[in-house]
């Protein structure tokens, strides 16, 4: 299959999807499915081939490990013979195990790029890029008494650059009216490693903000604020530090209680508070390269909230184990259409059904069977 971004495009439509109340926690770096689970439904679990235990290992992005660790346990209870594991090291350590090949599978919020393509060894054939989810990036903050606030294009930009120092700045009391804007001093909190958020979070400041001057990418050199690793990182040094607002995957926002998160100013002048509704119009009727690195890095839509994104899985076309990677795809598979129910629940976006179709046609050039 071509990867090339001229090759034919498909049209995305996303649906409303709907939020259920309640998060599965995450806490740890490395997840692994349980051994002993029943098979769902109370019917006897399908086993891995051959009947033996198949472990696989992948690595990379936190946004999407609560789904993927949702994902795992409960595909465990289908074929308790396959066991998957999970390091959520962040996109840019994802990426390096995956071309190092010290993983069955990488996993990244930034899409792939060419210079980093080329450096997986001939044998292993093609870097195999798939979506598995939609997902958007909050601006989660602390501070009392303060709920709901808004921030214009003006005010989160000025935030991120470090012009905006203190709650009660002009920039932010002017969409605030009635609200009493402390003169606390405002403490950013950023990513300290190699993140596909990041990259999801500057690709935005750079089309929102006319004065943002440290580009986009994994990594940034950050203006202001203070660094923390992951989106659980981040999440707990907001939570833990008044005054504190900054950048993480939404499904984390929702992990801590009394966590609060800012109403966005989009492209179209609208403000749209943070939910997975919201941010489904950003992705609705967009086109997908064939190779699946979409980027919507200022969504024109209305309605739509403003910092979205796909993120994605790194499969190798010629993997080392035929029998693992012939698990994985199923895994896959699996995920994207029974799994669907468990992404809306965690509040990310399930992929269409056209899209799921794309993919699977991706997976099936993955030679899966042993030479």
């Amino acid at each position: 299959m071509d990867f090339s971004l001229n090759a034919t495009r498909l049209r995305l439509s996303i649906p409303a999807i709907a939020l259920v109340v309640g998060l599965a926690s995450c806490t740890s770096q490395t997840s692994t499915t349980p051994t002993e689970s029943p098979a769902a439904g109370g019917s006897p679990a399908a086993p891995a081939a051959g009947g033996a235990t198949v472990s696989i290992s992948g690595a990379g992005a936190t946004a999407p490990r609560p789904l993927y660790e949702r994902w795992f346990q409960e595909y465990n209870k289908v074929k308790p013979g396959v066991q998957i594991s999970y390091d959520g090291a962040g996109s840019g350590a994802g990426v390096k195990r995956f071309l190092d090949q010290v993983v069955d599978f990488g996993a990244t919020d930034s899409a792939i790029k060419d210079d980093e393509r080329a450096k997986l060894p001939a044998e292993r054939g093609k870097a195999i890029q798939i979506p598995t989810t939609g997902l958007f990036v909050v601006f989660a903050y602390n501070l009392d008494g303060v709920d709901n606030i808004k921030l214009s294009r003006e005010a989160f930009c000025g935030i991120a650059d470090g012009t905006v120092k203190t709650w009660n700045d002009p920039k932010i009391a002017k969409d605030n009216a009635g609200v009493n804007l402390p003169s606390d001093p405002i403490t950013f909190v950023h990513r300290s490693d190699g993140s596909g958020t990041t990259d999801i979070f500057t690709s935005h400041l750079a089309k929102a903000c006319p004065n943002w001057k440290a580009g986009s990418g994994k990594t940034v050199e950050w203006p202001t604020g203070t660094g923390a690793k992951g989106n659980d990182g981040v999440t707990a040094q907001i939570s833990q530090t008044k005054g504190a607002i900054g950048y993480t995957e939404y499904s984390y926002s929702k992990q801590v209680p009394n966590l609060k998160v800012a109403t966005l100013q989009n492209k179209a002048g609208e403000f749209v508070p943070p939910t997975p509704e919201a941010a489904a119009k950003a992705l609705a009727g967009v086109t997908v390269p064939a190779d699946f690195a979409l980027k919507v890095p200022d969504p024109e839509a209305k309605d739509a909230y403003p910092i979205v994104s796909l993120t994605w899985v790194l499969l190798y076309e010629k993997p080392k184990d035929a029998a693992k990677a012939k698990e994985l795809t199923e895994f896959w598979n699996w995920a994207l259409k029974d799994g669907n129910k468990y992404a809306t629940e965690l509040g990310y976006i399930p992929l269409p059904d056209e899209l799921v179709t794309k993919v699977a046609s991706t997976l099936g050039t993955i030679q899966v069977a042993a030479k």
